[in-house]
């Protein structure tokens, strides 16, 4: 029935891939389009009816070449008969080679698109949204299982504790309730946070009518408290990463309706994209498909909201506006994801700006107090958000910068290797002697300034105290003594003039040097001598 008029393998699996993503997007490849213009009788008396399985790509190649293209019916069963009978239309193609070949397009093709998934960020939210879900229900059902157990033993604490984490700390906290003192009150206090609730529950287990209970009971009992409250402070620190998820994808979604809610609505939708898709009729009653189709057959009522109920908003409406309210806060909820979904940078600029116009909405419900035009709040957002995208582009322009020029670094020091290290110890010891030079000039102008004057009368002015000299090797340095034939020499740094003077001995400290004047030189050497 069918002959073989034209074959063009792929060149390469790359190739292969590109012709599948590109058939998959209604797109006309290159490829394609070069074997249709080579094999294809474009121009004759005969024209060509060119069959194709896929819909879209056989409106996109109708476009591109002036032919008649015929999908569905005939064609299918074509196509059907091509691929089964494939292996033996093509010489040297076995069935098994024409099967791996599909099997691994087909894989690559999975992995791309895997990889490419524009809502993979979607993806984390739906999964803790389910599993905050679950927790919740978890944690209540096994709360009531410690109340139930532990009531035994101490069925008064109930009535006092209501709340199912802090009954189950006290449970692991207060075991046999017998053993329970004036000295644990304090311990009590800090689970409970009120001293009167303390009191209550120490007074409680004095005279409480529950049966005694053995030590092994005791043990399990704890274990399984131990157990409910690690729950329940994980799923606060699941909500804290669902809260910086919704920020990062859906941060307007996220400032208007509430982190969970905007959560259940993307789980519900599928994807933030599939919502954006939504128009605000259906995210109204989303949540509440199964009312609708029952209003429907039995022609009642339809529901006037779903997964936005849980939103504050309607709760605050009067029970006459909640319908009204419900409809409007739709209505913003849908702008917001489709802002969310389609921006480049996200802020929560928008989302803010119309959770003041809901509140106003609300505001003018109840009071008549009329709203602000819905144009002048977006002109008013836009340029918000634009300034604040304008920010954030430049502080992560200023963190790239920064990261490429660490690498750079870290590169350079890579390539000089070891060489760059002497450098810098060689550097630090020149510096390090450079610094020496100058204390040690510095200490030689103090001693100098601190030595004693003497007056024209010759008596000496007393000076400032003398510092310390630090070592004996400094004042070596500053002052070099030689003695030769019972005379002296002494040399300062500030004159240079050497000087002699007879003394009888030697000290073995160094002679401190008397300035002289010209008025009293001879009396002074007198005196000396």
């Amino acid at each position: 029935m069918v002959s073989l008029a034209a074959f063009f393998p792929f060149k390469s699996a790359q190739a292969a891939l590109e012709n599948m993503n590109a058939i998959s997007e209604g797109v006309v490849h290159a490829d394609l389009k070069l074997f249709l213009e080579t094999n294809l009788p474009l121009t004759g008396k005969k024209k060509a009816v060119l069959g194709v399985s896929d819909s879209k790509i056989g409106a996109a190649l109708q476009e591109e070449f002036s032919l008649s293209i015929q999908t569905g019916g005939v064609v299918n069963e074509v196509t059907r008969g091509i691929r089964i009978h494939f292996h033996s239309l093509v010489k040297g193609l076995t069935a098994l080679a024409a099967s791996k070949a599909q099997l691994g397009l087909g894989h690559s093709y999975s992995r791309a698109k895997v990889k490419f998934n524009v809502n993979r960020a979607d993806n984390m939210i739906i999964q803790s949204i389910a599993l905050l879900d679950q927790l919740d229900k978890d944690i209540n059902t096994f709360s009531m299982r410690v109340r139930e157990w532990y009531g035994y033993h101490f069925p008064e604490l109930i009535k006092i504790v209501s709340e199912n984490s802090m009954y189950c700390r006290l449970a692991q906290l207060i075991g046999n309730r017998k053993e329970l003192s004036e000295e644990s009150l304090e311990s009590l206090e800090e689970v409970v946070m009120d001293g009167a609730k303390a009191q209550a529950i120490l007074e409680a287990s004095r005279s409480s009518m529950g049966m005694d209970i053995s030590p092994i009971d005791l043990i399990n009992i704890e274990r399984f408290s131990n157990r409910v409250v690690s729950l329940a402070a994980y799923r606060l620190e699941l909500q804290e990463y669902l809260r910086s998820k919704m920020s990062q994808v859906a941060p307007n979604l996220a400032a208007l309706i509430g982190d969970v809610v905007g959560a259940r609505l993307i789980s519900h939708a599928g994807s933030l994209t599939n919502l954006a898709k939504y128009p605000a009729s259906t995210v109204q009653i989303l949540g509440a498909e199964k009312a609708l189709f029952r209003a429907l057959k039995t022609r009642g009522n339809t529901p006037k909201y779903g997964l936005i109920f849980h939103s504050t908003f309607i709760g605050r409406a009067a029970a006459k506006n909640k319908g009204r309210i419900s409809r409007y806060l739709a209505n913003k909820c849908t702008i917001a994801s489709r802002i969310d979904c389609f921006s480049e940078i996200p802020t929560s600029v928008f989302g803010d700006k119309l959770r003041d116009q809901v509140e106003e909405r609300l505001s003018f419900y109840e009071s008549g107090e009329v709203p602000r035009k819905n144009v002048d709040v977006m002109k008013e957002a836009v340029k918000e958000a634009t300034d604040v995208a304008a920010e954030i582009k430049r502080k992560l322009e200023k963190k790239e910068k920064k990261r490429k020029k660490r690498e750079k670094k870290l590169l350079e020091l890579e390539s000089n290797g070891g060489t760059n290290d002497d450098k810098e110890v060689e550097n630090g010891e020149a510096d390090a002697t450079v610094v020496k030079k100058k204390k040690r000039a510095a200490e030689e102008m103090e001693i100098q300034a601190e030595e004693p004057v003497n007056n024209e009368n010759g008596a000496e002015t007393p000076a400032k105290k003398k510092k310390k000299r630090k070592s004996e090797a400094v004042e070596a340095v500053e002052t070099e003594t030689i003695a030769d034939n019972g005379s002296e020499v002494i040399e300062t740094p500030s004159k240079k003039k050497k000087k002699k003077v007879n003394v009888e001995s030697v000290d073995t400290e160094p002679a401190e040097e008397i300035p002289l004047t010209p008025g009293t030189e001879k009396k002074k050497k007198k005196k000396n001598c």
